[in-house]
């Protein structure tokens, strides 16, 4: 049985439950408890904060973690990125108030940064040789100098929506985050067989993400342009129709390329387009 720590509420809890029920990981129907096996899979969940994964995982609390890459670069645990997930993005930045001119990182010498991510800020500052007074709060970084505490921030940004309220602007940007699959270093032979075939899942499930399965018909002299057109995996699948001179062509396309490779294969002569979501891929 392998030991799955995750975040107990939030975006991050909510993605990450979403990505485990299309791997197929089914969790028992039970109130909810600090660990919770599933029905379908050899793991068991367990439910913490998000900061306290990453000595969870180092400590052998659990095998392994779902946890930002903020939190897991934060808090320095022993532990490994087995797996970046994709999801619950955003960037670590350092914002100042509206009204002040930004020359530059030398900006914040001798200055109060209000943060939650100490240690990230002085790498970061010691790094770029900039002396400066960090604050640490645990929570509500973002008012901190619209009360006087201090004279600028150290948080996350994703859509900035919070920085504008409170009449900040980001003007650096250290760190990029997203959900990340941690490991021990030291799990035993089946557990690493369980990991194993968690990780091909969760990839399968990665590929398929913006992917549509598209299948359409096209005269047999234009097989060769619609080939062009359309950016399969390996080839297009052809499969000659019941009316002479026509085939089916079966493909992969990108979502954010649909419009475009849609009107490419009108004009080529293609007729009867049909898309189709995707759920898995295997590769």
């Amino acid at each position: 049985m392998l030991r799955i720590a995750v975040q107990t509420k939030g975006r991050l809890y909510e993605e990450t439950m979403s990505l485990l029920h299309e791997a197929g990981i089914k969790l028992s129907p039970a109130k909810r408890s600090l660990l919770v096996p599933s029905k379908t899979f050899p793991v068991e969940l367990i439910f913490l904060r998000d900061d306290d994964i990453p000595q969870a995982v180092a400590d052998g609390v659990a095998d392994v973690g779902i946890v930002g890459e903020n939190e897991f670069t934060e808090k320095k645990q022993p532990a490994e990125i087995l797996k970046r997930l994709g999801f619950s993005k955003c960037r670590i930045s350092l914002a100042i108030p509206k009204e002040f001119d930004y020359s530059g990182l030398n900006w914040f010498a001798g200055k109060k940064i209000a943060t939650s991510y100490p240690e990230i800020l002085l790498d970061f500052l010691k790094k770029n040789a900039i002396k400066a007074d960090i604050h640490v709060i645990s929570g509500s970084v973002e008012i901190a100098p619209g009360i006087g505490l201090a004279d600028a921030i150290f948080d996350i940004v994703s859509s900035g929506s919070t920085l504008i309220s409170n009449h900040l602007k980001e003007v650096e940007v250290v760190m990029q985050s997203e959900a990340v699959l941690i490991g021990c270093k030291n799990l035993n032979k089946e557990k690493k067989e369980i990991l194993k075939e968690l990780i091909f899942r969760i990839e399968a499930v990665q590929t398929a993400e913006d992917k549509k399965y598209i299948l359409l018909n096209a005269p047999n002299d234009k097989l060769e342009e619609i080939f062009g057109i359309l950016p399969g995996m390996k080839s297009p699948t052809v499969l000659p129709l019941a009316q002479e001179g026509w085939s089916s062509i079966h493909s992969v396309i990108e979502e954010k390329r649909f419009w475009e490779i849609i009107g490419k294969l009108k004009a080529a002569g293609a007729e009867g387009i049909l898309i189709i979501p995707i759920e898995k891929m295997i590769l």
